[in-house]
Protein backbone atom coordinates (compact mmCIF):
# COMPACT_ATOMS: atom_id res chain seq x y z
CA UNK A 1 0.00 0.00 0.00
CA UNK A 2 1.49 3.53 -1.10
CA UNK A 3 2.47 5.59 2.31
CA UNK A 4 1.14 8.67 0.08
CA UNK A 5 -2.39 9.10 1.65
CA UNK A 6 -0.69 8.38 5.30
CA UNK A 7 1.85 11.32 4.91
CA UNK A 8 -0.60 13.67 3.18
CA UNK A 9 -3.19 13.04 6.82
CA UNK A 10 0.07 14.14 8.89
CA UNK A 11 0.71 16.74 6.32
CA UNK A 12 -2.83 18.00 7.11
CA UNK A 13 -2.74 17.50 10.75
CA UNK A 14 0.07 19.51 11.05
CA UNK A 15 -0.99 21.98 8.89
CA UNK A 16 -4.19 22.45 11.08
CA UNK A 17 -2.22 22.63 14.35
CA UNK A 18 -0.03 24.99 12.83
CA UNK A 19 -3.02 27.39 11.89
CA UNK A 20 -4.59 27.13 15.32
CA UNK A 21 -1.42 28.12 17.37
CA UNK A 22 -1.32 31.14 15.33
CA UNK A 23 -4.88 31.75 15.79
CA UNK A 24 -4.51 31.46 19.38
CA UNK A 25 -1.44 34.01 19.30
CA UNK A 26 -3.57 36.51 17.26
CA UNK A 27 -6.05 36.03 20.10
CA UNK A 28 -3.56 36.41 23.10
CA UNK A 29 -1.80 39.51 21.24
CA UNK A 30 -5.00 41.21 20.64
CA UNK A 31 -6.21 40.53 24.72
CA UNK A 32 -2.96 41.54 25.52
CA UNK A 33 -2.46 44.54 28.21
CA UNK A 34 0.01 46.96 25.86
CA UNK A 35 -2.76 46.71 23.27
CA UNK A 36 -2.95 46.42 19.63
CA UNK A 37 0.64 48.37 19.02
CA UNK A 38 1.77 44.97 19.84
CA UNK A 39 0.09 43.10 17.31
CA UNK A 40 1.88 42.40 14.33
CA UNK A 41 2.29 39.70 11.85
CA UNK A 42 5.92 39.43 13.18
CA UNK A 43 4.41 39.09 16.58
CA UNK A 44 2.13 36.65 15.89
CA UNK A 45 4.62 34.90 14.24
CA UNK A 46 6.83 34.81 17.32
CA UNK A 47 4.32 33.92 19.92
CA UNK A 48 2.80 30.98 17.96
CA UNK A 49 6.59 29.98 16.78
CA UNK A 50 6.76 29.42 13.29
CA UNK A 51 8.32 31.81 10.27
CA UNK A 52 6.55 35.19 9.31
CA UNK A 53 5.93 33.88 5.80
CA UNK A 54 4.04 30.68 7.27
CA UNK A 55 1.81 33.41 8.89
CA UNK A 56 1.17 34.64 5.55
CA UNK A 57 0.65 31.76 3.81
CA UNK A 58 -1.89 30.02 6.14
CA UNK A 59 -4.09 33.47 5.84
CA UNK A 60 -2.54 35.46 3.16
CA UNK A 61 -2.80 38.81 4.72
CA UNK A 62 -3.75 40.37 8.26
CA UNK A 63 -7.10 40.95 6.86
CA UNK A 64 -6.98 37.49 6.53
CA UNK A 65 -5.55 36.33 9.69
CA UNK A 66 -8.14 38.60 11.63
CA UNK A 67 -11.34 37.44 9.67
CA UNK A 68 -9.68 33.91 10.68
CA UNK A 69 -9.66 34.84 14.40
CA UNK A 70 -13.89 36.18 14.30
CA UNK A 71 -14.34 32.93 12.67
CA UNK A 72 -12.86 30.81 15.38
CA UNK A 73 -13.87 32.92 18.31
CA UNK A 74 -17.79 32.45 16.55
CA UNK A 75 -17.21 28.71 16.43
CA UNK A 76 -16.26 28.26 20.18
CA UNK A 77 -18.54 30.53 21.34
CA UNK A 78 -21.40 31.24 19.54
CA UNK A 79 -23.01 29.11 17.00
CA UNK A 80 -23.84 26.21 19.96
CA UNK A 81 -25.93 28.13 21.96
CA UNK A 82 -27.24 30.17 18.34
CA UNK A 83 -28.36 26.40 17.11
CA UNK A 84 -30.18 26.08 20.92
CA UNK A 85 -31.62 29.21 20.30
CA UNK A 86 -33.16 28.70 16.45
CA UNK A 87 -34.71 25.37 17.97
CA UNK A 88 -36.70 27.11 20.89
CA UNK A 89 -40.30 26.56 19.59
CA UNK A 90 -41.53 29.59 21.82
CA UNK A 91 -40.25 32.96 19.37
CA UNK A 92 -39.75 34.97 22.63
CA UNK A 93 -37.76 31.96 24.25
CA UNK A 94 -35.64 32.29 20.72
CA UNK A 95 -35.23 35.80 21.08
CA UNK A 96 -34.09 36.01 24.45
CA UNK A 97 -31.55 32.94 24.17
CA UNK A 98 -30.52 34.68 20.84
CA UNK A 99 -29.50 37.63 23.47
CA UNK A 100 -28.01 35.41 25.53
CA UNK A 101 -25.79 33.57 22.97
CA UNK A 102 -24.51 37.37 22.28
CA UNK A 103 -23.93 38.27 25.32
CA UNK A 104 -21.73 35.34 25.93
CA UNK A 105 -20.00 35.78 22.48
CA UNK A 106 -18.91 39.28 23.61
CA UNK A 107 -18.00 38.39 26.91
CA UNK A 108 -15.97 35.19 25.64
CA UNK A 109 -13.21 37.15 24.39
CA UNK A 110 -14.07 40.81 24.96
CA UNK A 111 -10.81 42.85 24.74
CA UNK A 112 -9.94 41.18 21.55
CA UNK A 113 -13.57 41.61 20.17
CA UNK A 114 -13.37 45.31 21.32
CA UNK A 115 -10.21 45.72 19.52
CA UNK A 116 -10.54 43.65 16.33
CA UNK A 117 -14.17 46.11 15.80
CA UNK A 118 -12.28 49.23 16.53
CA UNK A 119 -10.16 48.25 13.77
CA UNK A 120 -12.74 49.08 11.43
CA UNK A 121 -12.42 52.77 12.06
CA UNK A 122 -9.16 52.28 10.06
CA UNK A 123 -9.65 49.43 7.92
CA UNK A 124 -11.91 49.23 4.99
CA UNK A 125 -11.74 45.95 4.19
CA UNK A 126 -12.45 44.63 8.16
CA UNK A 127 -14.69 46.84 8.05
CA UNK A 128 -16.63 45.22 5.40
CA UNK A 129 -16.27 41.83 7.02
CA UNK A 130 -17.68 43.30 10.12
CA UNK A 131 -20.69 44.82 8.55
CA UNK A 132 -21.52 41.23 7.19
CA UNK A 133 -21.06 39.39 10.11
CA UNK A 134 -23.61 42.32 11.70
CA UNK A 135 -25.67 41.35 8.43
CA UNK A 136 -25.83 37.44 9.60
CA UNK A 137 -27.27 38.76 12.78
CA UNK A 138 -29.74 41.19 11.14
CA UNK A 139 -30.81 37.78 9.29
CA UNK A 140 -30.94 35.77 12.19
CA UNK A 141 -33.49 38.68 14.18
CA UNK A 142 -35.35 38.97 10.89
CA UNK A 143 -36.43 35.42 11.50
CA UNK A 144 -37.69 35.86 14.91
CA UNK A 145 -39.55 38.67 14.49
CA UNK A 146 -41.11 37.00 12.16
CA UNK A 147 -41.66 34.40 13.82
CA UNK A 148 -43.87 36.84 16.51
CA UNK A 149 -45.55 38.44 14.13
CA UNK A 150 -46.92 34.64 13.02
CA UNK A 151 -47.91 33.92 16.57
CA UNK A 152 -49.76 36.81 17.79
CA UNK A 153 -50.96 38.27 13.96
CA UNK A 154 -53.62 40.38 15.27
CA UNK A 155 -50.59 42.71 17.45
CA UNK A 156 -48.13 42.49 14.52
CA UNK A 157 -45.35 44.85 14.58
CA UNK A 158 -45.85 48.13 12.72
CA UNK A 159 -42.71 48.48 11.41
CA UNK A 160 -40.74 45.28 10.59
CA UNK A 161 -37.28 46.74 9.89
CA UNK A 162 -37.38 49.71 12.67
CA UNK A 163 -38.11 46.54 15.24
CA UNK A 164 -35.02 44.64 13.80
CA UNK A 165 -33.07 47.13 13.65
CA UNK A 166 -33.59 48.35 17.35
CA UNK A 167 -32.96 44.75 18.27
CA UNK A 168 -29.94 44.50 16.28
CA UNK A 169 -28.17 47.51 17.79
CA UNK A 170 -29.43 45.74 21.16
CA UNK A 171 -27.50 42.51 20.36
CA UNK A 172 -24.01 44.42 19.30
CA UNK A 173 -21.08 44.37 20.84
CA UNK A 174 -21.13 48.47 21.49
CA UNK A 175 -24.38 48.14 23.63
CA UNK A 176 -22.90 44.99 25.43
CA UNK A 177 -19.45 46.48 26.31
CA UNK A 178 -21.09 49.60 28.00
CA UNK A 179 -23.79 47.94 29.65
CA UNK A 180 -21.29 45.38 31.19
CA UNK A 181 -18.88 48.51 32.06
CA UNK A 182 -16.37 46.91 34.33
CA UNK A 183 -18.34 45.26 37.05
CA UNK A 184 -21.34 43.74 35.22
CA UNK A 185 -21.40 39.67 34.04
CA UNK A 186 -22.73 38.34 31.20
CA UNK A 187 -25.33 37.21 33.07
CA UNK A 188 -26.71 40.41 33.97
CA UNK A 189 -26.12 42.56 30.96
CA UNK A 190 -28.26 39.46 29.21
CA UNK A 191 -31.03 40.17 31.77
CA UNK A 192 -30.91 44.00 30.62
CA UNK A 193 -31.06 43.42 27.46
CA UNK A 194 -33.40 40.94 27.17
CA UNK A 195 -35.76 43.46 29.20
CA UNK A 196 -35.25 46.50 27.06
CA UNK A 197 -36.31 44.52 24.11
CA UNK A 198 -39.19 43.34 25.54
CA UNK A 199 -39.76 46.84 26.21
CA UNK A 200 -38.74 47.58 22.49
CA UNK A 201 -40.97 44.65 21.01
CA UNK A 202 -43.86 46.55 22.79
CA UNK A 203 -43.41 49.77 22.11
CA UNK A 204 -43.35 48.67 18.02
CA UNK A 205 -47.12 46.97 18.00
Amino acid sequence: MSPRPYKLGRRQATTEQTRGRVISAARELLGASEGFNGFSIDAVAERAGVARMTVYYQFGSRRGLLEALFDDLAARHLLGPMRAAFACREPLDALADFIAAFSGFWASERVALRRLRGLTAIDRELEESVRARDERRRQGLQVIVRRLNEADRQSAFESFDATVDILLTLTGFEVFDSFAGATRSAAEVTTVIQRLAIAALDLSR
